[in-house]
């Protein structure tokens, strides 16, 4: 089983307000994630909350599983990516480590990383655009033991290069896999 774990714990500092409940299209920035990594076929969701808990789980109600990080505030990305790890730790092969805040993410990119995993058993496959590393990225269970003992400040930037010879990448035409909504001008000019 591939659970993609969303990163939805963040405090929206440099939006403003919370931007994982903002207008995207029909939907929310959240719900659009959510839904796009459902079409892409991956077995199941879990979202990370921590800074807007109640309001984000309102939000995306019972459809999704959820998991509290408790340390949101101090261990940013890594500490987030550890509670969903833990969480899926006796259940999933591999992880698909994806950003709350990144609804211009395609369908046809999330499956691409998922039949790369299935065809070759790469134990992390990255999607990159211009020789940029970007998310979703999928990393296997065998790295997970690694991943949950990193202490900040470590990131998953230092994990990745520790493990640059076994990352396969997937070469992408779009920079929809380095997109993510920051700032007020970022939301603005991608905005749908």
């Amino acid at each position: 089983m591939i659970t993609a774990i969303i990163l939805a714990a963040g405090q929206s500092i440099r939006m403003g307000e919370p931007k994982l409940l903002l207008p995207w299209g029909k939907s929310t920035v959240l719900q659009t994630v959510v839904s796009v990594l459902q079409s892409a076929g991956v077995d199941e969701a879990l979202v990370v909350t921590g800074a807007m808990r109640e309001e984000v789980e309102a939000l995306i109600g019972r459809s999704v599983q959820t998991v509290f990080n408790p340390a949101y505030a101090e261990g940013k990305m890594l500490s987030s990516i550890q509670a969903g790890l833990a969480e899926k730790q006796r259940e999933a092969r591999a992880a698909l480590i994806c950003l709350g805040d990144q609804p211009q993410v395609q369908v046809r990119s999330v499956q691409r990383i998922l039949q790369i995993y299935h065809r070759t058993g790469a134990s992390i496959v990255v999607p990159s655009f211009e020789k940029r590393r970007g998310h979703p990225w999928l990393v296997g269970r065998e790295h997970w033991d690694e991943i949950l003992a990193m202490k900040t400040p470590e990131t998953l930037r230092d994990f990745l290069n520790r493990h640059a010879s076994k990352i396969r990448y997937l070469e992408v035409n779009t920079p929809s896999v380095l997109a993510d909504l920051d700032t007020p001008n970022e939301y603005l000019k991608s905005k749908p």
